[in-house]
């Protein structure tokens, strides 16, 4: 005996598929926002370091033109960066006995408050 299909089998075929492309679609999605995330993680991890580097050659060229400025207005050969240095030196001591971790540790957390997530947030209100 042959039982009547009325189309069943040709509707659980086309739900399967649908399925299975909702499924691949889904995985698209998500390799497609893994792949902006890292994209925009390594643009920043590159910002940060050309500016990093940036800054501290500034800072380097400033402290020697500092020393050259002091060593002529002392009209010393040494005296300039001697000066300079003892600032370094006081400040190493300030920050290593001085200060405490906990004002840093208040600061990143300031900084970083809610940046993980923080398009999450964005989508959601929208």
């Amino acid at each position: 005996m042959a039982e009547p299909d009325n189309g069943t089998k040709e509707k659980s075929t086309n739900l399967v598929e649908n399925l299975m492309g909702y499924i691949d679609t889904r995985i698209d999605i998500i390799r497609l926002e893994i792949q902006e995330k890292l994209k925009g993680a390594f643009v920043g991890t590159i910002h940060a370091i050309l500016l990093g580097f940036a800054a501290f050659m500034s800072l380097i060229f400033v402290n020697i033109f500092l020393g050259l400025l002091l060593n002529h207005l002392l009209d010393s050969s040494f005296w300039g960066f001697g000066i300079v240095a003892l600032f370094y030196i006081i400040l190493l001591v300030i920050l290593v006995i001085g200060v405490d971790k906990k004002v840093f540790q208040g600061l990143a957390d300031k900084t970083f408050d809610n940046t993980l997530y923080k398009n999450d947030k964005r989508e959601k209100s929208i």
